[in-house]
């Protein structure tokens, strides 16, 4: 088990775990237009699976599986499921910047859903924050780059915008459900859960959406799963290695190699809309962080 509190390992970790996961996007926005994307999720999850199985090899823990909280990790998995499946859909029609900027209201999400789900207070300082990142969500939306998404109708990179901030949601209520199984899981039993759990959800639905892939699109698909593995693997060891809090920043970095490979690989150089959308979203997540760390050092002071 990594030492806590190892700063620099978990920001090494987590830049590495936030640049594969935008290869991991890029990736499936590429096999995207043959390959329907909740057979995509299927093999995400399923070709995680190895990575997850050889950890806990390498630890000698095959207790990972071993819960008392089947029913939480159950619902965990069907939230983080559909999250999965927006972001996935929003892949096929968006941007890759724009996607990514998108996602970043999860905090904006967590910070709404903790009022009724954990009793929490938000104050002034806290709303202005989501006030804030939800004009970022409408400067994206509405301005003048928003709709030039490599030929797709206006009204399908509408719905994939909306959709994209639905996966927000879900990502907010994965997220606190994950703060509350973490309370007696380890990270390792929570994500090799998800991933069984999300393999047999799409497992049911593959015989609707099924497309043989040629051997192209079948070696994609395998990486599409390796590298997701990886990343999680190196995002779970980062939150092991040092405090939730301080690794969020580094996370922001997505947005700066989403920019470069969708410009280089797809040619969607992103507009000001999304840009400026883009900082406004990331000022709210990094200030809701802000108030969040000085929360919790003022209760550690009582």
């Amino acid at each position: 088990m990594p030492l806590r509190h190892d700063m620099r390992r978990g920001a090494l970790l987590m830049l590495g775990a936030t640049a594969l996961f935008t290869v991991m996007s890029a990736i499936i926005k590429g096999v995207s237009s043959n390959v329907h994307f909740i057979e995509i999720m299927f093999f995400r999850s399923a070709f995680s699976l190895p990575v997850m199985i050889a950890i806990a090899a390498r630890g000698r823990d095959w207790g990972l599986l071993r819960t008392k909280r089947l029913p939480g990790h159950v619902v965990r998995a069907v939230t983080g499921t559909l999250a999965q499946g927006c972001s996935f859909y929003a892949l096929t029609v968006l941007p890759l910047a724009e996607q990514t900027a998108l996602t970043y209201s999860t905090p904006l999400f967590v910070t709404l859903l903790s009022i009724p789900f954990l009793g929490e207070k938000v104050g002034i300082h806290r709303w202005s924050a989501v006030l804030l990142g939800f004009g970022g969500i409408m400067v994206i939306a509405l301005g003048e780059g928003a709709f030039q998404g490599g030929g797709m109708p206006d009204r399908v990179i509408a719905v994939g915008m909306a959709v994209a901030v639905a996966q927000g949601v879900w990502s907010a209520m994965t997220t606190l459900l994950v703060r509350s199984l973490s309370a007696t899981e380890s990270s390792a039993t929570i994500v090799l859960w998800q991933s069984l759990l999300m393999t047999a959800f799409t497992l049911v639905a593959l015989p609707f959406v099924w497309t043989t892939p040629s051997l192209l699109e079948f070696g994609l698909l395998l990486l599409v799963g390796l590298v997701g593995g990886v990343a999680q693997v190196m995002l779970t060891e980062a939150y092991a290695s040092a405090q939730v809090s301080a690794l969020g920043p580094y996370s922001y970095t997505s947005i700066l190699w989403s920019v470069l490979i969708g410009w280089v690989i797809f040619a969607d150089a992103p507009g000001w809309s999304t840009l400026v959308g883009a900082v406004l979203i990331v000022a709210s997540g990094l200030y809701i962080l802000h108030r969040e760390m000085k929360r919790a050092a003022m209760r550690r002071k009582q």
